[in-house]
């Protein structure tokens, strides 16, 4: 059985957070929090990392990020590039970021010819997420995957969030996923607020997508269709993105899809404002006291 592969979304430049939140230290040994996700991987049966980045990080990351585990498992590289588009398209005048994560995952088309996952670099998921997500990449299934988490578990304490607000069928599978923003903690609960001060109130359980995706080797066929659709609709809006979800809840509803949904308790985090760092620091330091860790992650 072919061990799965994972993408790791590492191209973004984090501008609510301030800073190059792929490579900022937040665990007792300077681990980042990409190292404790490609850690989470290896011992979830993952045998190949494929990054995905931007030329101008290249050097600072292959320094101070794949020095510490490139010996333990094979890597790759892709690049994100803002003119790597499907032939009879181009950049319109005055564009200067890449199309977003649907583009992100287009890149490692040949790079990639088994089944395999895609992470965000800057968002921890957790053990028992890649385990169920390696357990059904290895599964045989042509289905697809997302783990899907509660939306409590995965609120900032320190400003409003979007949110992916997925919408499950009685079998678990994916039925649609809705893009909320300016979610906020509501005592126990949640809300959103829209932009005309609309408040949309939330329990806190519905299920979530934080980008943790399963898919086959023939998404990448199915996501160049639906980018190429996004061009011809959006292409000369110059801030216009494809989103993931967004592609993905095509082809659930073109029907060239299904998308299993694995359910996690567990808690995500991750450092969408600077401030969130402190917190995500307790935690790794909490789960290192617990064990799941080590203190010096690549000792």
């Amino acid at each position: 059985m072919t061990a799965p592969s994972l993408l790791v979304l590492a191209a973004g430049r984090g501008s609510r957070y301030g800073g190059l939140k792929q490579i900022d230290p937040v665990g007792p040994g300077g681990e980042t929090i990409m190292d404790y996700s490609i850690y989470d991987a290896l011992r979830a049966g993952f045998g190949k990392i494929v990054f995905v980045l931007r030329r101008e990080i290249e050097a600072a990351f292959r320094q101070t990020i794949a020095a510490r585990f490139e010996h333990r498992v094979a890597i790759d590289y892709v690049f994100q590039e803002l003119d790597d588009l499907p032939p009879g398209y181009s950049v319109p005048d005055g564009r200067t970021k890449p199309w977003g994560t649907t583009q992100a995952v287009l890149s490692a088309d040949g790079a990639i010819r088994e089944p395999f996952a895609v992470i965000n670099a800057d968002d921890f998921y957790g053990v028992e997420s890649f385990r169920a997500l390696a357990a059904h990449l290895q599964s045989a299934t042509a289905e697809y995957a997302m783990v899907g988490f509660v939306l409590r578990n995965t609120l900032s304490d320190f400003g409003a969030v979007a949110r992916g607000v997925c919408q499950v069928d009685e079998n678990g599978f994916l039925k649609n996923i809705v893009e909320m923003t300016n979610i906020a903690r509501d005592g126990s609960q949640a809300k959103s607020t829209d932009s005309n001060g609309g408040v949309s109130p939330l329990s806190g359980d519905e299920t979530v997508s934080m980008n943790m995706w399963g898919f086959t080797p023939s998404v990448f066929s199915q996501l160049e269709r639906v980018f190429q659709e996004f061009l011809d609709a959006e292409g000369t809006d110059l801030r216009a993105e494809s989103y993931l979800p967004h592609a993905v809840n095509r082809l659930i509803e073109s029907g060239q899809a299904r998308v299993r949904v694995l359910p996690t308790a567990g808690s995500w985090f991750g450092v969408t404002y600077r401030q969130d760092r402190e917190h995500v620091e307790d935690n790794i330091a909490r789960l290192v006291r617990a064990g799941i860790y080590p203190e010096r992650l690549w000792a």
